[in-house]
């Protein structure tokens, strides 16, 4: 999975510090996020569209492999 966290917080300019808490998560999750070393919850990847502004799978998208 691939994502567009990093642009869409830039878009919104907030900081990895600010979105976490937001979020209620550690920098390092959303940082892990944003590298696409950890894939966010369900509920984590609906709460971070919303407050983004963005549909979930304009922020989170599978790779070809992943698609069943």
């Amino acid at each position: 999975m691939t994502n567009k966290l990093r642009i869409y917080r830039a878009i919104k300019e907030v900081s990895q510090q600010e979105l976490a808490d937001r979020m209620e998560v550690s920098r390092q999750t959303i940082n892990a996020i944003e590298n696409n070393k950890y894939s966010p919850s369900l509920l984590l990847g609906l709460k971070l569209a919303h407050f983004l502004g963005c549909a979930v799978d304009e922020l989170f998208q599978l790779e070809d492999n992943e698609k069943g």
